[in-house]
């Protein structure tokens, strides 16, 4: 029987290359998304490429029915062995529109401003970053206890070494996702279940696209002023974390690598800016 790995967030536009890239080398793949629909697309052309994959409606804040959808996965494909919190992103509700404090901004109520953010905006990013990584790491881990070459992939952010502008909620999360990365790294380490975290830089997505480029498809200011600070001058391809990830899951290659977080980032976190 071929090894699982567990995909959450599939549907998306990096988990989905990290399911194929995952399937290639020959893992069957459980593909949980809350958006089935997508999930089952790249499950579709995973199985027509000769691999085995299924898709899963699955919400990662509910504890006890992503406990269901396991005893449905475990039925389907047996055991996980690999583990890929891929699931999380931002909210508008909190996100602010000046990048810097202006001068009215505190009593201001027809934009969003640090004063005003939405406290249930807040809670939902946090929630769906930190506890989106939590809970499925504590439904899918129990399968890892007792196995040998298990391991735990998490996606944190270049927003966790260098908070962004405007979205202090993502900034934050992502902060606690690379600590609890690090934190269930020394707490498995003796089981052998190693745990790390990829931090992509900047990688167009379905959630970042209209904020990277207008209705045109023009770049937006804040794509200028993103390139300017990647020296390699340009965004991530999907294929280009690839190789971080299947090294991070080699039993062999990276058999002695645990609680770190690997940046993929085309010099971004490099660049003073000067």
């Amino acid at each position: 029987m071929k090894k699982l790995a567990v995909v959450t967030g599939a549907g998306g536009v990096l988990c989905s290359t990290f399911s194929k890239a995952l399937a290639e080398k020959g893992y069957a793949v459980a593909l949980l998304d809350l958006n089935e629909d997508a999930a089952k697309k790249v499950a579709d052309e995973i199985n027509a490429s000769g691999g085995a994959a299924k898709a899963y409606k699955a919400n990662v804040l509910e504890k006890e029915a992503l406990t269901k959808v396991k005893k449905q996965i475990n039925a389907d494909f047996g055991k996980c062995s690999l583990l890929l919190n891929g699931a999380g992103g931002n909210s508008p509700k909190c996100t602010t529109d000046h990048e810097e404090f202006l001068e009215g901004d505190e009593s201001a109520s027809d934009i969003k401003t640090f004063f005003n953010l939405d406290k249930a905006g807040f809670s939902f990013v946090f929630d769906l970053n930190i506890l989106g990584t939590l809970i499925p790491t504590q439904v899918f881990a129990a399968d890892m206890i007792g196995q040998k070459d298990c391991c735990i992939i998490n996606i944190s952010s270049m927003n966790a070494y260098r908070p962004l502008t405007k979205i202090p909620a993502y900034s934050g999360a992502k902060a606690a996702v690379s600590n609890l990365t690090m934190w269930l790294a020394t707490h498995f380490a003796k089981e052998g279940i190693r745990v790390n975290a990829i931090a992509p830089g900047f990688f167009v997505t379905n959630q970042n696209r209209a904020l990277l480029f207008d209705p045109d498809g023009n770049p937006t200011a804040r794509t200028g002023k993103i390139l300017r600070a990647t020296p390699m001058g340009r965004f991530g391809e999907p294929e280009e974390l690839l190789g971080t990830l299947l090294w991070l899951c080699d039993p062999k290659a990276a058999s002695f690598v645990t609680g770190v977080i690997v940046p993929v980032d085309g010099g971004f976190s490099a660049y003073s800016g000067v």
